[in-house]
């Protein structure tokens, strides 16, 4: 059962990437799509400029608003992320970033000995407190050109996705765009490297210590409709859904965390029937 839950997951995880990035021209002509539907925002970190990307990214979207001399605050895309945090929390981590996805096949490579957390995960979470206050909000918003417009920090000197579906897709193909390669493309090809490495070795290191969006989500896991719900009274201490959870997560003591990206491994894993999600996963 977990097998086949398993692997239920990863197509899951795989056609909602297929569904999202399906404009398969974008990726034969080397162009980015521009139809109308790029006005909506998909609820993962989907790259804008991924040629395949038929939907726009939510903190993509965030930093143009704000980074535009006309606008302070961009209630369509606080709402829109609000609206996802509230229904599916992190959910969307775990069954919708094509990001993720990458992650988990990287920690299935059967190399290095794998481990949960890197040393000092508890202080590392709290760079993407930095990141998300420093590259999302506040460079975008008040540093700004003669002409009153910012620029998407996060997106152009961070950012893994958008350098792996966007950037390297379009290099390979448009070649009139390599002329144009400057510092700050090898600068975020050096980060995409990096995360590759660490990612087979660690689980989901981005997720964990980098991603503003998902730390957006997780504030929204306690209350979410996607949520787990734990039984004391079934629970027989065993700690096998401690030993399953790759986030690093008490799960008995805070099935809700914030860092929980909702694999439900640790559903699966409760023999007894402690655990169990809102949307029916569950193992008796």
């Amino acid at each position: 059962m977990d097998k086949l839950y398993s692997k239920t997951r990863l197509i899951f995880q795989v056609a909602f990437f297929a569904l999202t990035n399906g404009y398969i021209k974008g990726f034969t002509s080397g162009k980015i799509y521009t139809g109308n539907s790029k006005k909506l925002c998909v609820p993962g970190l989907n790259c804008y400029s991924c040629p395949g990307a038929l939907y726009s990214c939510p903190v993509g979207s965030l930093q143009a608003v704000m980074s535009q001399k006309s606008y302070t605050v961009s209630l369509y895309i606080i709402g829109m992320l609000t609206a996802f945090g509230t229904v599916f929390g992190r959910f969307i981590c775990g069954f919708m970033c094509p990001f993720g996805l990458v992650q988990d096949l990287l920690y299935k490579i059967p190399i290095m000995d794998k481990k949960k957390c890197i040393k000092g995960h508890k202080i590392l979470k709290n760079v993407r407190y930095i990141i998300l206050i420093l590259f999302v909000i506040l460079l975008p918003t008040f540093f700004v050109n003669a002409a009153g417009g910012g620029n998407p920090w996060f997106c152009e000197y961070i950012c893994p996705s958008g350098t792996l579906f966007g950037a390297i897709p379009l290099l390979i193909v448009n070649k009139s765009l390599r002329a144009l390669l400057r510092w700050r493309f090898f600068l975020k090809i050096s980060i995409l490297c990096l995360i590759v490495i660490i990612s087979i070795k660690y689980y989901r290191p981005f997720c964990k210590y980098l991603c503003p969006l998902g730390l957006i989500y997780g504030w929204f896991n306690k209350f979410s409709f996607v949520r787990i719900s734990y039984d004391k009274d079934k629970c027989n201490n065993c700690g096998a859904c401690n030993n399953a959870c790759k986030m690093g997560i008490d799960v008995k003591n805070n099935p809700n965390s914030c860092d929980c990206i909702r694999c439900f491994d640790c559903v699966h894993s409760c023999k007894e029937g402690a655990l169990q999600s809102s949307i029916g996963i569950t193992k008796r």
